[in-house]
């Protein structure tokens, strides 16, 4: 794991290339050993495989060998790089791979897209380092190609906070379902800007007939929100606005909860004025036994959707409302991989909170699916939950980052390592473990990664009284008060001893969206 292991006998026929093994003797290892043969930065020495049946015999003049011979061959020919070349290996033989390479002090990349191969002559910065997702990653299940178009095909959708990690993604899924205009709803001029330009480029090039437009807005403003569904006749509303980086929450109490759960609601609301056919909100894990203000606001916008859902059902209006609850995503702008990423670029050290805390990860690709199924299969007022498959420990995440970035992890086993881990401490609101079911009542549904849960919920009468209330001590900035109505409400919320003492101190923080009084 740490790469302790010191080759000897360091000598090359050409000192400027990196001597390289190809794991995968298949065609793809083929051609690119072809390619790297007259390469001047890499210099293939031979291959690995896993089928016995080819093991010393020779494919375009390099010898075949099995993983059991690596270290043999780092000895023998001064190796320093492994080369994947499978393509079609399952995310759980990858990590297995991967995990073997890594007791060598040899950096492991992976292929280039077969077109750059063709052309012959490639390049060591042609090839990637092995992602962390690869690690994390698993196995995808077949997507069911009728829950992804039924709530998009031919229809006028709309996505709220476009231009964020889950939003930006839907909106490149929803396009390949073929909707017939596709709303970007984004309060970052930025943010809309990039993702309009990238589905722009996409329309262009794949020749789709799909209209795109880009508004800019906060999900706080009801009108606003009427104004654009009511224009362009949207049918489906994919809720993904929302402030989800838990410490900036905690300091923004006020901003955090007019905009997730007032702007949750109001969204809805606009939703209902115009006639919306389907609905789907993109909550957290956080948002169950919180311990911090984001996790409290999406159980809350939760419940009120809950709440309304059931309202307009009794009424007898059509527009289905669900949710859906899953963990953090790799990648995402709020995920620890792009800060350890940094960190580990500026030589270290790597913080981590605590070594004993965990999270579920998903990739972003695979949320965005699920999210886009679960919407499609559900009665109002459902609750879905994302199997998130097992969680990880933060310290461990960690530790492979370091490694696949072709460093030594510094321990007190190891003092000679390069990058030294750090714990830092909980920060105000964090929890150590996070879960995706309030109660014990989860049951299945005809996906496999894909769990509806029955939760309690206040009816609108009484869930609108306490939303005035509410209303009321973000006017008067209360945040004590503020806490207690979040405790009364949100079952098992407890603030950490840390916000807790923050807001006894009448110290949270109100950031200028907060002045702003509506």
């Amino acid at each position: 794991m740490f790469r302790q292991y010191t080759p000897v006998g360091r000598s090359y026929k050409n000192r400027h290339a990196c001597r390289a093994l190809i794991y995968g003797a298949g065609a793809a290892g083929q051609q690119m050993a072809t390619a790297l043969l007259i390469s001047p930065e890499v210099s293939p020495v031979g291959f690995l495989d896993d089928d016995r049946s080819v093991y010393g015999s020779e494919i375009a003049g390099l010898r075949v060998y099995g993983i059991g011979d690596i270290e043999d061959l780092i000895r023998r020919y001064d190796v320093d790089t492994v080369l994947m070349a499978i393509r079609s290996l399952s995310t759980k033989r990858r990590r297995e791979i991967i995990r073997k390479l890594e007791q060598y002090p040899v950096e492991v990349k992976v292929m280039p897209p077969l077109g750059d191969l063709a052309k012959g002559q490639i390049q060591l910065n042609d090839m990637a380092n092995v992602d962390v997702v690869d690690l994390l990653g698993r196995d995808s299940v077949k997507p069911d190609g009728a829950l992804l178009e039924r709530c998009i095909k031919g229809k006028s959708v709309l996505v709220t906070g476009a231009g964020g990690s889950i939003g930006s993604e839907l909106c490149r899924q929803i396009l390949q379902q073929k909707p017939a205009l596709l709303i970007l709803f984004e309060l970052s001029e930025y943010a809309l800007y990039v993702i309009e330009k990238e589905l722009s480029e996409s329309i262009s090039a794949n020749q789709l007939d799909v209209l795109v437009y880009p508004m800019l807005g906060t999900v706080q403003d009801q009108k606003h929100l009427e104004d654009i569904m009511r224009k362009y006749s949207v049918e489906t509303v994919y809720h993904a606005a929302a402030y989800k980086h838990v410490p900036l929450v905690e300091h923004n109490i006020v901003s955090g909860i007019r905009n997730n759960l007032f702007g949750t609601i109001k969204t809805a609301e606009a939703a209902i004025a115009t006639g919306v056919k389907n609905f789907v909100l993109i909550s957290s894990d956080k948002a169950v036994r919180p311990t911090n203000i984001m996790g409290a606001t999406k159980r809350m916008a939760e419940m009120s959707l809950q709440a309304i859902s059931h309202r307009e059902a009794s009424a007898g209006n059509k527009v289905c409302f669900s949710m859906v609850r899953f963990g953090n995503v790799l990648g995402s702008s709020g995920s620890v991989i792009p800060l350890f990423r940094q960190q580990i670029a500026r030589g270290g050290p790597v913080t981590v909170t605590h070594e004993k805390m965990t999270r579920y990860f998903m990739t972003i690709p695979e949320a965005a699916s699920l999210v886009i199924q679960a919407g499609a299969m559900g009665h109002t007022g459902d609750v879905f939950l994302l199997d998130m498959g097992e969680s990880v420990k933060i310290v461990d995440l960690a530790k492979e980052m370091i490694v696949l970035a072709g460093y030594s992890v510094r321990d007190e086993a190891y003092p000679e390592g390069e990058i030294e881990i750090v714990f830092s401490g909980l920060r105000p609101g964090e929890k150590l473990y996070e879960e995706l079911l309030i109660g014990g009542n989860a049951q299945g549904t005809d996906h496999p990664m894909i769990l509806r849960s029955s939760e309690a919920f206040l009816e609108w009468p009484e869930m609108n009284a306490e939303l005035v209330e509410m209303e009321a001590l973000l006017h008067s900035g209360d945040y004590l008060q503020i806490s207690e109505k979040l405790k009364k409400l949100v079952s098992g919320y407890e603030p950490s001893t840390g916000i807790e003492d923050y807001l006894y101190n009448g110290t949270a923080g109100v950031s200028s969206l907060d002045i702003i009084r509506h």
